[in-house]
């Protein structure tokens, strides 16, 4: 069920121009395409819960921008506030209102937040928030899981998630061995080995940074008690916790991962849904950790477009609309776990192994007997046979992330209709894949 010749000829050559200029056509590594062996199709614009690409199709987009657009393309409340915005100005490098607005809206929303900091990216948000650990504790040593993605900070794509699991590249090129030496990779929802680490470690440990729900490993809950057992063990060997919430913050819930499962961290990384689309990124947490930070304190941090006016705006109109809205959360509840129980249903019906795991509106269809717990069960996935399904689910119409190691989303745009028709396309899809292994 691979493309046919003719559906993506704009495409192909808009990827072949692309690589003439761009390292691999592409300006991040995830939507390459390479892992599914296709060439991607390039999107020309979005509405609501689709995409259309540059040959004119449409799909049922289940990528959200990798997870911001949780209102859906095009929502008229951030597309009007980028309006209003962008008549006043694009960048000033000063204060601005609606700066203190956002801090003061992702505080009353986000439960451990006292102080934030905005940014321009994820990466950005994390790689602050260690530095922050590190001077408030005055010591070097950052603990992390296998399989969850940090952004492309130096020392933490040891054991990373996201392309580089997709793209199978243990540890990244350029990154000095001293860097490395500072992280301690741990195995996810292993309080065995968290245990461990802190016996032989703790009075080193700066911080644990954690995806509390895993997202670029595919999505990987946390088990029960874990992430109690993390808030525990840090504080009592003076270490922080820090959740990287740039994908489920104000995602999972409208507090975030922190909110759902009632765990206060002392920093938090945020992104994504925070920018409505927009590139932007944040990081908080207790008032004394933040006020470390310069000006304030002797952490230094700073960037040219942080605060941005319209980014800022995005993600101020998506956060009004998702606090006056929370019903949202439970039509996505609602609606994603009746996508997923349908795909299930649909490849138990065709014979084909899947473990599917959902938290909220996060899920992957995992090509696993599983359960997929952690990166060692999560790359025990046949990539193959997700690679055939992505193709012939993008073929019927439907957006998937197109790795195996990535997390899909539903948006608040999603309707029943793109529901009904998601499952049948996986239903056809997998009746296609099992006739392809029998023919092989």
């Amino acid at each position: 069920m691979s493309q046919k010749p003719d559906q993506h000829a704009r495409s192909r050559e808009l990827f072949k121009q692309a690589r003439e200029k761009i390292p691999g056509g592409v300006n991040s590594p995830a939507r390459a395409f390479r892992a599914v062996g296709c060439d991607p199709v390039f999107i020309e614009s979005g509405s609501g819960s689709h995409l259309h690409d540059a040959d004119g199709h449409s799909y049922i987009d289940y990528i959200g921008s990798w997870g911001p657009l949780i209102l859906g393309h095009g929502h008229p409340e951030v597309t009007q506030a980028l309006h209003n915005v962008i008549e006043t100005g694009t960048s000033f490098g000063a204060p601005t209102e609606r700066e203190v607005e956002m801090a003061e809206l992702i505080c009353e929303l986000a439960p451990s937040i006292e102080m934030v900091r905005l940014v321009n990216s994820g990466t950005e948000a994390t790689m602050s928030a260690i530095r922050v650990a590190r001077g408030f504790t005055g010591r070097d040593l950052v603990v992390k899981f296998a399989g969850c993605y940090h952004g492309h900070v130096d020392s933490l794509l040891v054991k990373a998630g996201s392309g580089v699991a997709t793209l199978g590249i243990s540890d990244s090129g350029g990154v000095p061995a001293a860097f490395s030496s500072t992280t301690i990779p741990l195995p996810f929802n292993s309080f065995a080995a968290l245990e461990e680490c802190f016996a032989n470690h703790g009075g080193k440990i700066a911080c644990v940074i954690v995806e509390p729900v895993v997202g670029n490993m595919g999505c990987v809950p946390p088990r029960p008690g874990y992430l109690e057992a993390l808030r525990e063990i840090t504080a009592q060997h003076g270490a922080l916790l820090v959740f990287d919430e740039v994908m489920t913050g104000f995602r999972v819930s409208l507090g975030g991962a922190q909110g759902l499962y009632g765990i206060e961290p002392d920093l938090t990384t945020l992104g994504k849904v925070i920018g409505g689309g927009l590139p932007i990124g944040a990081y908080g947490g207790r008032r004394d950790v933040m006020s470390k930070v310069a000006p304030l304190g002797q952490v230094y941090q700073a960037g040219t477009l942080s605060g941005n006016p319209l980014a800022v705006a995005g993600g101020l109109a998506t956060l009004k609309v998702l606090k006056k809205a929370p019903e949202l959360y439970e039509q996505m509840e609602e609606k994603s776990g009746r996508l997923v129980e349908g795909v299930e249903r649909a490849a138990k019906d065709a014979g084909v192994a899947m473990t599917v795991n959902r938290v909220g509106s996060m899920f992957t269809f995992f090509f696993n007997d599983g359960p997929v717990t952690d990166w060692e069960s999560s790359s025990k996935s046949d990539t193959d046979r997700f690679a055939f399904f992505f193709r012939g689910m993008l073929d019927l119409g439907c957006y998937l992330p197109c790795s195996q190691f990535e997390a899909a989303f539903l948006s608040a745009a999603h309707t029943d209709e793109d529901v009904a028709g998601t499952i049948e396309a996986a239903e056809r899809a997998l009746a296609a894949l099992v006739s392809d292994s029998q023919n092989a």
